[in-house]
């Protein structure tokens, strides 16, 4: 795959395509580029209703992306059974939970000898690769986690699906999932497209077990630390970028998730003008987040910016992480964690949690 970055220059990546066989099924992985063993590689996870491709397809084929894939080697996870062209699942095969999906994730980094990672995913993945992070905080560097819940199916929503199932056809269901009303009326276009790919490129009755795995998932238990409270507060180690764009149906989830997670090392990313995927709808501006994001953890520190500008950063020497058994420059110099305000040129709205001090802010951009 030839790819060109932003400033022109044209360089080859490598790709692989395995099914990697794990305790829960194959899971099928899509490795773009070579991975670097002093430092993380990307891993992605896609949501209900996608796969890899129509999940992340148009972000990673992005331009600006280019630049990062130059740095990092691309690992693209697909749940049991959602690649495309799949075969439809045994009838003996019992789908995971969402608990047994992240346990695959263990199996790939070692199926393609991989130290750690940084993981982005959307919704039902955002969902797997935060359990991933809690049961393995050595494996993951950082995590962006798009749309994400960390609560369990309320009774309310419980039984408005098992209405919705009893009217609607799956690929309803899923649309209704992924983006909010406004956008389904008004983006005829879009809602079309997705309907297109998530009818003839998914296997629908794979699918219909990842949604149900999906809405039989079991509360994260995360909590907030609080400054001289419980030291064995259960929460996600590393640090966190929260997106999620403001017309999305998760906003309420995302920003319940965001109160639960660390102030500390937790960055809510608040999309204005944007619907129920950020990195379909505004790509360049989620690849700039993650690049501040990269940044943050001390990585690419030249890297261009031209979307966002960045208003205030933020050292926090205890999040400085030690890595064994590697030399480099980058492993060797501390890593801070970056506070990224991010606005576009003509609107910007900040706000601050009012849970006490925190470096965990909402964005509108």
């Amino acid at each position: 795959m030839v790819l060109e970055d932003s400033e022109g220059s044209v360089f080859e990546l490598d790709i692989t395509e395995d099914d990697v066989e794990t305790s829960f099924g194959k899971v099928h992985c899509t490795m773009k580029g070579v991975p670097r063993g002093n430092r993380p590689t990307i891993l992605t996870f896609h949501d209900i209703g996608l796969n890899h491709k129509s999940c992340f397809e148009s972000l990673f084929n992005h331009r600006d992306m280019h630049e990062i894939m130059q740095h990092f080697a691309v690992c693209h996870v697909d749940a049991p059974g959602q690649q495309e062209g799949a075969s439809t699942l045994s009838t003996e095969y019992t789908y995971p939970s969402m608990d047994q999906l992240s346990e695959t994730l263990p199996m790939v980094l070692k199926h393609f000898g991989l130290k750690s990672v940084i993981g982005m995913a959307v919704g039902a993945g955002a969902n797997i690769l935060a359990r991933f992070a809690l049961n393995h905080p050595d494996m993951v560097e950082g995590l962006v986690l798009i749309n994400m819940s960390a609560q369990a199916e309320g009774f309310m929503d419980w039984a408005a699906q098992k209405i919705t199932s009893w009217t609607h056809a799956l690929p309803d269901t899923v649309i209704s999932h992924l983006f909010g009303k406004e956008e389904i009326h008004n983006n005829h276009e879009l809602i079309a497209t997705f309907r297109h790919l998530i009818t003839n490129n998914v296997n629908q009755s794979n699918l219909q077990q990842f949604v149900k795995s999906f809405k039989s998932r079991r509360d994260l238990e995360i909590e907030r630390p609080v400054q001289g409270g419980n030291v064995n507060t259960r929460t996600l180690q590393c640090p966190v970028l929260l997106i999620v764009g403001d017309n999305s149906p998760a906003v309420d989830a995302v920003i319940d998730s965001n109160s639960k997670m660390n102030p500390t090392t937790t960055t809510f990313l608040k999309m204005a003008d944007c619907g129920g995927l950020p990195q379909v709808d505004q790509p360049g501006k989620v690849i700039e987040a993650f690049k501040y994001f990269i940044q943050g953890m001390g990585y690419m520190p030249s890297a261009s910016m031209t979307r966002l500008s960045r208003s205030r950063t933020i050292s926090n020497s205890s999040l400085n992480r030690n890595r064994s058994g590697t030399n480099t420059t980058d492993e060797q110099r501390g890593r801070s964690h970056t506070d990224v305000s991010m606005e576009s040129a003509s609107n910007a709205n900040v706000e601050h949690s009012s849970s006490g001090p925190t470096l965990s802010v909402e964005l509108s951009c």
